[in-house]
């Protein structure tokens, strides 16, 4: 077989594999060879992925990714495969990426930039000694502990395996403070699980000796995050394992100290008989301390939670956050220094980790309110002033408003989703949860419940069905702050604030209820009544929202200013169920009610996930249009043809136009009747478009004079499905489902239309009519 005649399979199987054995990969212990999916590309409507990524061979010893090999048939050039290598290695966090056709082998090391040819593989030892030049008898013993992945049911992602590689090299090296900022809902539970798992196997401990294994506490600020923790760490050995709560330290008349991992939250060390439970340990007993949602205030100098970290400072103590460094946690980074690992949304979300969104924007006749003399004052005080955002049911309650809130979504969602409602304070919470299941469509009594710091262990409970994906109901909770973070719940299809968020710190917590994934999950929609969507524009948010219907709208009357700086804070977790004795409640005039109104609209997205308005975006698909196409003739000659349209509809989809933001595209040029082509002439060319309608009644006149009748008849059907549904009924793939749906199987088609070549010819025959003009 010539060089030219071998496909890579061949190259791989006769000539790559060979030379990688022979330096010793997968026979040397500990070493392996994996061909790996980096990631699965990025979430797209319609149950479809971008571009999927995956390297060759990824070179692993002692469980460190050390090289990507990109091999290319042999008939190709040995570097060929050069740029993807880099790339791989660059994401995986490899120190060489090598580039082959089996004939050459070229190394490009990551690190020096160095590069050149190569003359024999290195084996794994070589490589190891390479990557690292310094000694570090801790970075060896992690390695020859396997990662925990249920005898090989699963793999670490390639960001959680640089994720606890980079918290394990900075522990052997010394560090005493170390942070790992990835986004919510990119696992950072099961990284501190393999971190724990290694530390625990390989006996490291404070003593620098592995005389013992270390004592390990997970530190969180809620019980239900204590509690998903402790369950994720099932693997360890039920006697390994202990949970630190109160019924715990009564029963046993102390802390329990007989246990090597411990689980607990802040609030329960901090109370205490005469004394804060941690100080039933002495200061040196933890030797490694892991902080989740370090952000959240265990870190600020002026949190009472600080002196549990500082009562335990000879620990190391590893904060996990999704939050990058900003003004409002800079303490935290001041704490734990600069992060070891970060993986943010914006990259979870192109990866196709995590779930793309979009932001229905809100606005309505009531986003404001004035008192004008005519409305009733149940209670409190009327001012002389505009009462906004802010105000509302923190300062002002207006029922009738918030049941038209609530009124409005519930009308725009599927109410069989499960979604999240955030409220100003737990008893506006209470009142919408009492509006939802007034108007809910659902005869069960626990559709929606509350979820609040005052709901208890029935709140908690009501969570846990929740996060249940097995379980329907509920399927809407209500809260406050309470579940702004932290809350692994994967099949959140809608998100909607009813309170101002104003801080980019709980808007990006917020945001990440709904970015994990699930099965059927294409996307989730945020309802933003507060003009959150207004934090996009901070220089550091980091994650796109899929794009969507129309201009950002604007309320009627006077816009909405942001809220005073002596505008109240928003109340504490915990604490913001008490309301001021007098807090203004309004009864609106009869009338006014039915008066509000709402325009809503969905911001458009950039590539750069920024805000843009309707005119940039179609500037921007008018831009990309002229790359790929030269004029109308040639959208034409391509939209005739199923074959050439597909492939043309996969390289919008590559640009980012998939099919939803296409579909958006016809209601912005006010032309939801017309064929995708009409739409994109239009965009492109300012064609008129015309409706599907009128090119399906030109063809049914003009176009199927010459066919028989029982073909006539056929391609009638075709073309009434294509009046209805639109140009996706005459991909190739249809024709079989036209047919068996019209002749129940493809041998009583053929007898009654013809042999199948004929049944193709005028399936596209009939494409070409639509489109000719």
């Amino acid at each position: 077989m010539s060089f030219s005649d071998e496909t890579e399979a061949d190259t791989r199987a006769n000539r790559i594999d060979p030379v990688l054995a022979a330096a010793g990969w997968g026979t040397v212990e500990g070493s392996r060879i994996r061909r790996e999916v980096i990631c699965p590309g990025r979430i797209i409507p319609g149950g479809k992925r971008g571009e999927r990524l995956s390297a060759d061979y990824v070179l692993i010893y002692r469980d460190q990714k050390l090289a990507v090999v990109e091999a290319k048939r042999a008939g190709l050039g040995h570097t060929a495969g050069l740029a993807q290598a880099k790339n791989y290695a660059g994401r995986l966090g490899a120190r060489f990426a090598y580039s082959t056709n089996g004939l050459g082998w070229y190394e490009a090391d990551m690190s020096a930039g160095a590069e050149g040819d190569l003359t024999g593989f290195p084996t794994p030892d070589e490589l190891w000694g390479r990557c690292f030049s310094d000694a570090n008898k801790w970075r060896e013993r992690f390695g020859a502990v396997p990662f925990e992945t249920a005898g090989g049911k699963w793999e670490l992602r390639y960001y959680q395996h640089r994720a606890v590689n980079a918290a394990l090299e900075a522990v052997g090296r010394g560090d005493n403070r170390i942070l790992l900022t990835l986004a919510t809902g990119t696992g950072k539970t099961s990284i501190a699980f393999q971190i724990a798992w290694k530390l625990f196997n390989a006996r490291w401990n404070l003593s620098g000796e592995p005389t013992r294994r270390p004592r390990i506490l997970f530190l969180a600020d809620r019980n239900i995050l204590a509690d998903q923790a402790y369950n994720a760490f099932g693997a360890f050995p039920s006697d390994a394992i202990a949970r630190i709560d109160p019924d715990t330290i009564r029963k046993k008349g102390g802390v329990p100290k007989n246990a090597s991992i411990f689980f607990t939250i802040f609030q329960t060390f901090m109370t205490g008989e005469g004394q804060p439970s941690y100080e039933g340990y002495p200061p040196d007993f933890f030797d490694f301390i892991v902080i989740d949602e370090c952000h959240r205030g265990g870190a600020k100098d002026e949190s009472s939670w600080r002196g549990v970290m500082e009562y335990f400072s000879p620990a190391v103590q590893l904060g996990l956050t999704a939050t990058p460094k900003r003004k409002h946690n800079a303490d935290t980074y001041a704490y734990f220094g600069e992060p070891a690992y970060t993986y943010s949304l914006r990259e979870g979300i192109e990866d196709g980790f995590l779930t793309p969104f979009k932001v229905r924007q809100m606005a309505s006749t009531i986003d404001e309110y004035v008192y004008d003399g005519t409305d009733e004052v149940i209670s409190g005080e009327v001012e002389d002033r505009t009462y906004t955002e802010a105000d509302f049911n923190t300062r002002i309650v207006i029922e009738e408003r918030e049941k038209s809130r609530v009124a409005e979504f519930m009308a725009q969602i599927d109410q069989r989703q499960k979604t999240i409602v955030f409220c100003a304070t737990q008893e506006h919470a209470l009142r919408v949860r009492d509006y939802i299941n007034q108007i809910k469509t659902n005869p069960s009594p626990n559709y929606c419940h509350r979820v609040t710091a005052d709901d208890g262990k029935l709140g908690e409970q009501h969570l846990r069905d929740f996060q249940d994906n097995d379980k329907t109901f509920p399927t809407i909770l209500t809260t406050s702050h309470k579940l702004s973070t932290g809350v692994d719940a994967r099949n959140v299809r809608n998100i909607v604030l009813m309170r101002p968020i104003r801080s980019m710190i709980e808007f990006k917590q917020i945001i990440g209820r709904g970015t994990r994934t699930f099965d059927g999950k294409d996307y989730f929609t945020i309802y933003d009544f507060v003009r959150a969507h207004e934090n996009f524009n901070d220089p550091e948010w980091d994650g796109e929202p899929i794009p969507p219907e129309g201009d950002p709208p604007t309320p009627p009357g006077p816009t909405p200013e942001p809220p005073e700086p002596g505008d109240p804070p928003e109340p504490p977790e915990g604490g913001e169920g008490g309301d001021p004795p007098e807090k203004l409640r309004i009864r609106l005039a009869d009338g006014k009610e039915r008066g509000i109104q709402y325009i809503a609209a969905t911001t458009y997205w950039g590539p750069d996930g920024r805000p843009m308005t309707a005119r940039e975006f179609l500037e921007r698909l008018f831009g990309d249009l002229s790359d790929l196409i030269a004029d109308e003739d040639e959208l034409r000659r391509n939209w005739s043809d199923p074959d050439k349209r597909a492939h043309f509809v996969a390289l919008l989809e590559q640009r980012g136009y998939d099919a939803d933001k296409l579909a958006d595209m016809r209601r912005l040029i006010d032309a939801a009747d017309s064929d995708l082509f009409d739409v994109l002439a239009y965009i492109r060319f300012t064609t008129p478009p015309k409706t599907r309608s009128d090119r399906a009644d030109a063809v049914r006149d003009d176009g199927l004079a010459d066919a028989e009748a029982e073909m006539r008849a056929f391609l009638l059907g075709v073309l009434n499905a294509y009046e209805a549904v639109g140009e996706s009924e005459l991909d190739k793939d249809k024709l079989g489902d036209f047919l068996t749906a019209r002749y129940g199987t493809l041998s009583d088609a053929k007898a009654s239309l013809g042999d199948v070549a004929s049944i193709r010819r005028a399936f596209f025959d009939v494409q070409r009519d639509l489109y000719r003009q």
